[in-house]
Protein backbone atom coordinates (compact mmCIF):
# COMPACT_ATOMS: atom_id res chain seq x y z
CA UNK A 1 0.00 0.00 0.00
CA UNK A 2 2.68 2.18 0.61
CA UNK A 3 4.70 1.29 -2.22
CA UNK A 4 1.46 2.26 -4.24
CA UNK A 5 1.03 5.41 -2.95
CA UNK A 6 4.32 6.62 -4.07
CA UNK A 7 3.64 5.89 -7.13
CA UNK A 8 0.48 7.30 -7.22
CA UNK A 9 2.63 10.81 -5.79
CA UNK A 10 4.97 10.87 -8.89
CA UNK A 11 1.65 10.00 -10.88
CA UNK A 12 0.58 13.65 -8.88
CA UNK A 13 3.31 15.50 -9.94
CA UNK A 14 3.42 15.08 -13.55
CA UNK A 15 -0.15 15.46 -13.97
CA UNK A 16 -0.68 18.80 -11.77
CA UNK A 17 2.32 20.33 -13.87
CA UNK A 18 0.49 20.06 -16.75
CA UNK A 19 1.16 24.04 -17.33
CA UNK A 20 4.64 22.92 -18.75
CA UNK A 21 4.09 21.86 -22.66
CA UNK A 22 6.76 19.40 -22.89
CA UNK A 23 5.46 17.24 -19.76
CA UNK A 24 2.22 16.59 -21.42
CA UNK A 25 3.07 12.58 -21.65
CA UNK A 26 4.51 12.72 -18.40
CA UNK A 27 2.04 10.32 -16.34
CA UNK A 28 0.60 8.41 -19.25
CA UNK A 29 1.07 4.81 -18.90
CA UNK A 30 2.09 1.49 -21.06
CA UNK A 31 4.85 -1.28 -21.12
CA UNK A 32 7.82 -1.93 -18.77
CA UNK A 33 10.92 -2.82 -21.41
CA UNK A 34 13.00 0.00 -21.56
CA UNK A 35 15.24 -1.03 -24.36
CA UNK A 36 11.97 -0.58 -26.51
CA UNK A 37 10.98 2.27 -24.98
CA UNK A 38 13.80 4.80 -25.16
CA UNK A 39 14.04 6.18 -28.80
CA UNK A 40 18.08 6.12 -29.49
CA UNK A 41 19.51 8.94 -31.64
CA UNK A 42 22.51 8.28 -34.35
CA UNK A 43 26.01 8.93 -32.15
CA UNK A 44 28.01 9.69 -35.29
CA UNK A 45 28.86 13.01 -34.26
CA UNK A 46 31.81 12.77 -30.95
CA UNK A 47 30.40 15.88 -29.31
CA UNK A 48 27.16 14.44 -28.53
CA UNK A 49 24.95 15.33 -25.38
CA UNK A 50 22.28 12.72 -24.26
CA UNK A 51 19.02 14.47 -22.76
CA UNK A 52 16.35 12.38 -21.02
CA UNK A 53 12.44 13.61 -21.28
CA UNK A 54 9.02 13.28 -22.64
CA UNK A 55 9.39 15.11 -26.10
CA UNK A 56 9.16 13.62 -28.65
CA UNK A 57 11.67 13.98 -31.28
CA UNK A 58 13.69 10.96 -33.25
CA UNK A 59 16.84 12.16 -34.02
CA UNK A 60 18.55 15.68 -33.40
CA UNK A 61 19.18 16.85 -36.60
CA UNK A 62 15.53 15.98 -37.92
CA UNK A 63 13.90 18.79 -40.16
CA UNK A 64 10.83 19.76 -38.58
CA UNK A 65 9.07 22.96 -39.47
CA UNK A 66 6.93 22.72 -36.13
CA UNK A 67 9.80 22.66 -33.73
CA UNK A 68 8.71 23.25 -30.10
CA UNK A 69 9.78 26.30 -28.13
CA UNK A 70 12.14 24.30 -26.10
CA UNK A 71 13.69 22.36 -29.57
CA UNK A 72 14.13 25.83 -30.73
CA UNK A 73 16.59 26.99 -27.51
CA UNK A 74 18.43 23.19 -28.01
CA UNK A 75 19.27 24.00 -32.19
CA UNK A 76 20.55 27.23 -31.03
CA UNK A 77 23.12 25.40 -28.25
CA UNK A 78 23.57 23.13 -31.27
CA UNK A 79 24.56 25.19 -33.51
CA UNK A 80 26.85 27.64 -30.86
CA UNK A 81 28.78 24.83 -29.19
CA UNK A 82 29.04 22.53 -32.62
CA UNK A 83 27.25 19.37 -30.54
CA UNK A 84 24.12 17.35 -31.13
CA UNK A 85 21.75 17.14 -28.56
CA UNK A 86 20.22 13.02 -28.55
CA UNK A 87 16.80 13.01 -27.22
CA UNK A 88 16.54 9.96 -25.17
CA UNK A 89 12.33 9.64 -25.42
CA UNK A 90 10.04 8.84 -22.52
CA UNK A 91 7.82 7.20 -24.65
CA UNK A 92 4.65 6.59 -22.35
CA UNK A 93 2.82 4.18 -24.28
CA UNK A 94 5.10 1.32 -23.52
CA UNK A 95 4.82 1.65 -20.17
CA UNK A 96 2.04 0.38 -18.22
CA UNK A 97 3.54 0.09 -14.45
CA UNK A 98 6.64 2.66 -14.52
CA UNK A 99 5.77 6.20 -14.55
CA UNK A 100 8.17 8.95 -16.16
CA UNK A 101 9.41 10.13 -12.85
CA UNK A 102 10.42 6.26 -11.50
CA UNK A 103 12.52 5.83 -15.64
CA UNK A 104 14.10 9.46 -14.66
CA UNK A 105 15.35 8.17 -11.17
CA UNK A 106 16.09 5.18 -12.58
CA UNK A 107 18.36 6.30 -15.23
CA UNK A 108 19.88 9.05 -13.29
CA UNK A 109 20.87 7.14 -10.72
CA UNK A 110 22.94 5.00 -13.04
CA UNK A 111 24.40 7.43 -15.11
CA UNK A 112 22.43 6.34 -18.14
CA UNK A 113 22.32 10.12 -19.69
CA UNK A 114 23.90 13.47 -19.59
CA UNK A 115 20.85 16.02 -19.32
CA UNK A 116 17.63 15.26 -17.80
CA UNK A 117 14.13 17.03 -17.47
CA UNK A 118 13.10 17.10 -14.02
CA UNK A 119 9.67 16.46 -12.02
CA UNK A 120 10.53 18.53 -8.65
CA UNK A 121 9.91 15.47 -6.28
CA UNK A 122 12.24 13.72 -8.76
CA UNK A 123 14.72 17.05 -8.03
CA UNK A 124 14.22 16.79 -4.57
CA UNK A 125 14.98 12.83 -4.64
CA UNK A 126 17.81 13.08 -6.77
CA UNK A 127 19.57 16.21 -5.02
CA UNK A 128 19.40 14.94 -1.67
CA UNK A 129 21.59 11.64 -3.10
CA UNK A 130 23.74 14.09 -4.57
CA UNK A 131 23.05 12.58 -8.00
CA UNK A 132 23.06 16.29 -9.69
CA UNK A 133 25.40 18.63 -10.48
CA UNK A 134 25.52 22.29 -9.25
CA UNK A 135 24.70 24.12 -11.54
CA UNK A 136 25.18 27.50 -9.53
CA UNK A 137 28.52 28.00 -11.66
CA UNK A 138 26.87 28.61 -14.68
CA UNK A 139 26.86 31.95 -16.52
CA UNK A 140 23.02 31.91 -17.22
CA UNK A 141 22.75 31.05 -13.41
CA UNK A 142 23.50 34.75 -12.14
CA UNK A 143 20.93 35.96 -14.15
CA UNK A 144 18.08 33.79 -12.48
CA UNK A 145 15.22 35.20 -10.31
CA UNK A 146 15.73 34.31 -6.70
CA UNK A 147 12.32 32.07 -6.31
CA UNK A 148 14.18 29.94 -9.05
CA UNK A 149 17.20 29.31 -6.20
CA UNK A 150 15.09 28.92 -3.36
CA UNK A 151 12.98 26.32 -5.23
CA UNK A 152 15.68 24.02 -6.57
CA UNK A 153 18.22 24.29 -3.99
CA UNK A 154 18.66 20.89 -2.64
CA UNK A 155 21.77 20.41 0.07
CA UNK A 156 23.29 23.78 -0.62
CA UNK A 157 23.31 22.80 -4.73
CA UNK A 158 21.08 24.14 -7.43
CA UNK A 159 20.43 21.59 -8.83
CA UNK A 160 18.10 22.10 -11.71
CA UNK A 161 16.84 25.05 -13.72
CA UNK A 162 13.64 25.35 -15.56
CA UNK A 163 12.73 27.40 -19.12
CA UNK A 164 9.69 28.86 -17.24
CA UNK A 165 7.94 29.46 -14.13
CA UNK A 166 4.76 28.23 -14.63
CA UNK A 167 2.32 30.05 -11.84
CA UNK A 168 -1.43 28.94 -11.09
CA UNK A 169 -4.01 31.11 -10.19
CA UNK A 170 -8.36 31.85 -10.44
CA UNK A 171 -9.13 32.64 -13.54
CA UNK A 172 -12.55 34.48 -13.01
CA UNK A 173 -15.41 35.63 -14.96
CA UNK A 174 -15.08 39.00 -14.23
CA UNK A 175 -18.38 40.08 -15.97
CA UNK A 176 -20.42 37.51 -13.38
CA UNK A 177 -18.27 39.55 -10.53
CA UNK A 178 -20.10 43.01 -11.92
CA UNK A 179 -23.26 41.50 -12.23
CA UNK A 180 -23.63 40.98 -8.56
CA UNK A 181 -21.50 44.09 -7.70
CA UNK A 182 -18.66 41.71 -6.28
CA UNK A 183 -15.04 43.09 -5.68
CA UNK A 184 -12.43 40.12 -6.88
CA UNK A 185 -11.68 38.48 -3.60
CA UNK A 186 -8.65 38.74 -1.66
CA UNK A 187 -8.99 37.10 1.75
CA UNK A 188 -10.40 33.78 1.87
CA UNK A 189 -13.09 35.24 3.89
CA UNK A 190 -14.19 37.49 0.85
CA UNK A 191 -13.81 34.05 -1.42
CA UNK A 192 -16.76 32.62 0.76
CA UNK A 193 -18.93 35.71 0.53
CA UNK A 194 -18.66 36.20 -3.03
CA UNK A 195 -19.44 31.91 -3.43
CA UNK A 196 -22.39 32.89 -1.15
CA UNK A 197 -23.87 35.65 -3.21
CA UNK A 198 -23.32 33.39 -6.34
CA UNK A 199 -24.81 30.72 -4.87
CA UNK A 200 -28.20 32.83 -3.39
CA UNK A 201 -28.44 34.00 -7.32
CA UNK A 202 -28.72 30.79 -8.86
CA UNK A 203 -24.95 30.04 -9.70
CA UNK A 204 -25.33 25.75 -8.58
CA UNK A 205 -21.62 25.52 -8.29
CA UNK A 206 -19.78 28.86 -8.17
CA UNK A 207 -15.92 26.45 -8.16
CA UNK A 208 -15.32 24.61 -11.61
CA UNK A 209 -13.10 21.89 -9.82
CA UNK A 210 -11.37 18.89 -11.21
CA UNK A 211 -8.94 16.48 -8.59
CA UNK A 212 -6.04 17.83 -9.67
CA UNK A 213 -5.37 21.44 -9.03
CA UNK A 214 -7.28 22.15 -5.93
CA UNK A 215 -4.30 22.00 -3.70
CA UNK A 216 -3.71 25.54 -5.11
CA UNK A 217 -6.27 26.80 -2.76
CA UNK A 218 -3.95 25.16 -0.12
CA UNK A 219 -0.65 26.33 -0.50
CA UNK A 220 -1.68 29.93 -0.71
CA UNK A 221 -3.42 30.05 2.74
CA UNK A 222 -0.17 27.82 4.30
CA UNK A 223 2.81 29.28 3.46
CA UNK A 224 1.75 33.25 2.78
CA UNK A 225 3.69 34.11 5.46
CA UNK A 226 6.17 31.60 4.97
CA UNK A 227 7.34 33.01 1.53
CA UNK A 228 6.66 36.77 2.44
CA UNK A 229 7.16 37.30 5.81
CA UNK A 230 10.82 37.72 5.63
CA UNK A 231 11.76 34.66 7.83
CA UNK A 232 11.42 31.86 4.70
CA UNK A 233 15.10 30.30 6.15
CA UNK A 234 14.53 29.67 9.59
CA UNK A 235 10.50 28.75 9.07
CA UNK A 236 11.69 25.95 6.61
CA UNK A 237 14.78 24.87 8.89
CA UNK A 238 12.05 24.21 11.46
CA UNK A 239 10.03 22.38 9.43
CA UNK A 240 13.05 20.05 8.40
CA UNK A 241 14.21 19.44 11.87
CA UNK A 242 10.87 18.80 13.13
CA UNK A 243 10.64 22.09 15.44
CA UNK A 244 7.34 22.99 13.13
CA UNK A 245 4.71 20.80 11.43
CA UNK A 246 3.72 20.87 7.79
CA UNK A 247 -0.10 19.96 9.33
CA UNK A 248 -0.03 23.28 11.07
CA UNK A 249 0.79 24.29 7.75
CA UNK A 250 -1.53 22.83 5.94
CA UNK A 251 -4.94 23.16 8.58
CA UNK A 252 -6.50 26.11 7.60
CA UNK A 253 -6.37 25.52 3.50
CA UNK A 254 -7.93 22.48 4.55
CA UNK A 255 -10.33 23.62 6.51
CA UNK A 256 -11.06 26.27 3.85
CA UNK A 257 -11.78 23.39 1.33
CA UNK A 258 -14.05 21.78 3.54
CA UNK A 259 -15.78 25.00 4.32
CA UNK A 260 -16.40 25.24 0.23
CA UNK A 261 -17.58 21.50 -0.16
CA UNK A 262 -20.12 21.72 2.72
CA UNK A 263 -21.59 24.85 1.57
CA UNK A 264 -21.91 23.17 -1.69
CA UNK A 265 -19.76 25.65 -3.71
CA UNK A 266 -17.61 22.78 -4.39
CA UNK A 267 -18.85 19.46 -6.07
CA UNK A 268 -16.63 17.11 -4.90
CA UNK A 269 -18.05 14.16 -6.22
CA UNK A 270 -17.51 15.72 -9.84
CA UNK A 271 -14.26 17.34 -8.78
CA UNK A 272 -12.73 13.84 -7.49
CA UNK A 273 -13.44 12.39 -11.35
CA UNK A 274 -12.70 14.95 -13.11
CA UNK A 275 -9.75 15.93 -14.99
CA UNK A 276 -7.92 19.36 -15.72
CA UNK A 277 -9.82 21.57 -17.62
CA UNK A 278 -11.59 18.78 -19.08
CA UNK A 279 -14.24 18.60 -16.10
CA UNK A 280 -14.83 22.57 -15.91
CA UNK A 281 -14.10 24.06 -19.01
CA UNK A 282 -17.48 23.79 -20.64
CA UNK A 283 -19.26 25.05 -17.89
CA UNK A 284 -17.10 28.60 -17.20
CA UNK A 285 -16.84 28.85 -20.60
CA UNK A 286 -21.36 28.40 -21.23
CA UNK A 287 -20.85 30.58 -17.63
CA UNK A 288 -22.65 28.70 -15.35
CA UNK A 289 -19.52 28.88 -13.23
CA UNK A 290 -17.66 32.23 -12.31
CA UNK A 291 -14.55 30.58 -10.99
CA UNK A 292 -12.15 27.91 -12.20
CA UNK A 293 -8.40 27.31 -11.55
CA UNK A 294 -5.17 26.74 -13.96
CA UNK A 295 -1.91 27.58 -14.78
CA UNK A 296 -0.49 30.71 -16.96
CA UNK A 297 -0.12 28.97 -19.97
CA UNK A 298 -4.20 28.18 -20.10
CA UNK A 299 -4.77 31.81 -20.71
CA UNK A 300 -2.91 31.89 -24.00
CA UNK A 301 -4.43 28.66 -25.29
CA UNK A 302 -7.93 28.84 -27.32
CA UNK A 303 -8.47 24.97 -26.13
CA UNK A 304 -8.32 25.81 -22.74
CA UNK A 305 -9.14 29.69 -21.89
CA UNK A 306 -7.70 31.26 -24.21
CA UNK A 307 -10.74 32.50 -25.94
CA UNK A 308 -13.84 33.87 -23.92
CA UNK A 309 -16.77 35.78 -24.79
CA UNK A 310 -16.87 37.54 -21.81
CA UNK A 311 -14.01 39.44 -19.41
CA UNK A 312 -11.78 36.65 -18.01
CA UNK A 313 -9.16 37.70 -15.31
CA UNK A 314 -6.43 35.78 -13.75
CA UNK A 315 -6.25 36.37 -10.18
CA UNK A 316 -3.92 34.87 -7.02
CA UNK A 317 -5.71 32.36 -4.79
CA UNK A 318 -7.45 33.90 -1.44
CA UNK A 319 -4.62 34.34 1.69
CA UNK A 320 -4.29 36.40 4.66
CA UNK A 321 -2.06 38.98 2.44
CA UNK A 322 -4.26 39.16 -0.52
CA UNK A 323 -4.05 37.44 -4.05
CA UNK A 324 -1.36 35.02 -3.94
CA UNK A 325 -0.08 33.04 -6.90
CA UNK A 326 1.24 29.45 -6.90
CA UNK A 327 4.25 28.18 -8.43
CA UNK A 328 5.32 24.91 -8.56
CA UNK A 329 8.86 24.51 -10.44
CA UNK A 330 10.57 21.73 -12.48
CA UNK A 331 13.73 22.12 -14.49
CA UNK A 332 16.81 20.43 -16.44
CA UNK A 333 19.58 19.42 -14.41
CA UNK A 334 22.95 17.52 -15.35
CA UNK A 335 23.87 14.01 -13.74
CA UNK A 336 26.78 14.43 -11.04
CA UNK A 337 28.57 11.39 -12.98
CA UNK A 338 27.57 12.40 -16.37
CA UNK A 339 29.87 10.57 -19.52
CA UNK A 340 29.42 14.19 -21.29
CA UNK A 341 29.57 16.26 -18.72
CA UNK A 342 31.40 19.62 -19.56
CA UNK A 343 29.41 19.37 -23.01
CA UNK A 344 26.49 18.76 -21.35
CA UNK A 345 27.13 21.74 -18.48
CA UNK A 346 27.83 24.12 -21.85
CA UNK A 347 24.61 22.72 -23.40
CA UNK A 348 22.26 23.85 -20.45
CA UNK A 349 24.17 27.10 -19.99
CA UNK A 350 22.86 28.22 -23.78
CA UNK A 351 19.77 26.81 -23.33
CA UNK A 352 19.50 28.47 -20.10
CA UNK A 353 21.13 31.93 -21.75
CA UNK A 354 18.72 34.83 -22.15
CA UNK A 355 19.09 34.73 -25.56
CA UNK A 356 17.45 31.19 -25.64
CA UNK A 357 15.06 32.41 -23.02
CA UNK A 358 13.62 35.35 -24.69
CA UNK A 359 12.98 33.02 -27.56
CA UNK A 360 11.19 30.28 -25.40
CA UNK A 361 8.80 33.19 -23.58
CA UNK A 362 8.36 34.64 -27.00
CA UNK A 363 6.71 32.08 -28.43
CA UNK A 364 4.73 30.34 -25.24
CA UNK A 365 4.88 34.04 -23.61
CA UNK A 366 5.03 32.67 -20.26
CA UNK A 367 6.81 33.91 -17.24
CA UNK A 368 11.22 33.14 -18.01
CA UNK A 369 13.29 32.11 -14.99
CA UNK A 370 15.47 35.45 -16.25
CA UNK A 371 15.35 38.48 -14.48
CA UNK A 372 16.84 40.02 -17.65
CA UNK A 373 13.63 38.44 -20.16
CA UNK A 374 10.29 39.70 -19.95
CA UNK A 375 7.28 39.54 -22.34
CA UNK A 376 4.35 41.12 -22.70
CA UNK A 377 1.19 39.01 -21.35
CA UNK A 378 -2.21 39.26 -22.23
CA UNK A 379 -4.22 41.56 -20.75
CA UNK A 380 -5.74 38.68 -18.31
CA UNK A 381 -2.96 37.83 -17.03
CA UNK A 382 -1.95 41.26 -15.71
CA UNK A 383 -3.49 41.23 -11.76
CA UNK A 384 -1.39 37.69 -11.70
CA UNK A 385 1.37 39.22 -13.27
CA UNK A 386 1.28 42.65 -11.40
CA UNK A 387 1.71 40.09 -8.24
CA UNK A 388 4.69 38.18 -9.32
CA UNK A 389 6.52 41.44 -10.26
CA UNK A 390 5.87 42.16 -6.42
CA UNK A 391 7.80 39.10 -5.54
CA UNK A 392 4.77 37.82 -4.08
CA UNK A 393 4.22 34.42 -4.52
CA UNK A 394 4.23 30.95 -2.86
CA UNK A 395 6.41 28.19 -3.91
CA UNK A 396 3.95 24.56 -4.74
CA UNK A 397 7.52 22.81 -4.96
CA UNK A 398 10.77 23.42 -2.73
CA UNK A 399 13.85 21.55 -3.24
CA UNK A 400 14.93 23.21 0.51
CA UNK A 401 11.72 20.88 1.74
CA UNK A 402 12.46 17.54 3.25
CA UNK A 403 8.84 16.36 2.45
CA UNK A 404 7.92 16.84 -1.11
CA UNK A 405 5.37 19.22 -1.26
CA UNK A 406 2.69 19.39 -4.78
CA UNK A 407 2.35 15.74 -4.74
CA UNK A 408 1.66 14.68 -1.52
CA UNK A 409 -0.70 17.46 -1.07
CA UNK A 410 -2.89 16.77 -4.50
CA UNK A 411 -3.01 13.37 -2.80
CA UNK A 412 -4.40 14.24 0.41
CA UNK A 413 -6.72 16.95 -0.77
CA UNK A 414 -8.07 13.82 -2.86
CA UNK A 415 -9.06 12.14 0.63
CA UNK A 416 -10.79 15.30 1.56
CA UNK A 417 -12.93 15.16 -1.79
CA UNK A 418 -13.10 11.39 -0.87
CA UNK A 419 -14.80 12.29 2.74
CA UNK A 420 -11.82 12.13 4.63
CA UNK A 421 -11.70 14.46 8.04
CA UNK A 422 -9.82 17.33 8.30
CA UNK A 423 -7.83 15.96 11.18
CA UNK A 424 -7.13 12.75 9.25
CA UNK A 425 -5.43 14.73 6.45
CA UNK A 426 -3.62 16.62 9.06
CA UNK A 427 -2.41 13.23 10.20
CA UNK A 428 -1.12 12.32 7.02
CA UNK A 429 0.89 15.02 6.72
CA UNK A 430 2.40 14.43 10.13
CA UNK A 431 3.10 10.72 9.21
CA UNK A 432 5.05 12.13 6.00
CA UNK A 433 6.89 14.46 7.54
CA UNK A 434 8.22 11.20 10.25
CA UNK A 435 8.83 9.46 7.54
CA UNK A 436 11.31 12.35 5.62
CA UNK A 437 12.97 12.95 9.28
CA UNK A 438 13.52 9.11 10.11
CA UNK A 439 11.32 9.43 13.09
Amino acid sequence: MKKERKRNIKKMTAFCLAGIAVFTLISCTGKEDPNNNLIKSKEENKRIVNLFSPMEKTEPDVENVARSAADKTIMLAEEKLGVKVAYRTYTAEDYQDRTYDEVALDRARNNMDDIYLLNPDTVLILGEEGKLKDLSGLDSAKNLREIIRTANTADGKLVAIPQEVVAYGLFVNKDMFDQYKLKLPETPEEFLECCRVFKENGVETPVGANRWWLETFVFAQAYADLYNGGNTEDEIAALNSGDAKYSDYMRPGFEFLKELIDRGYIDAKKAIVSEAIEGERADFMEQKVPIVMAYWGAANTETAYGKTDFNMQVIGFPSSRGQMPVMPMTGFAVGEEAEHAEDAMETLDEILSDEALQIYAEINRVISPSKNVEVECVPALKPLNDRIKENVYVLGSNAGMKVEQWGNTCLIVRDLLNGATVDECMEKFDKLQEGALGK
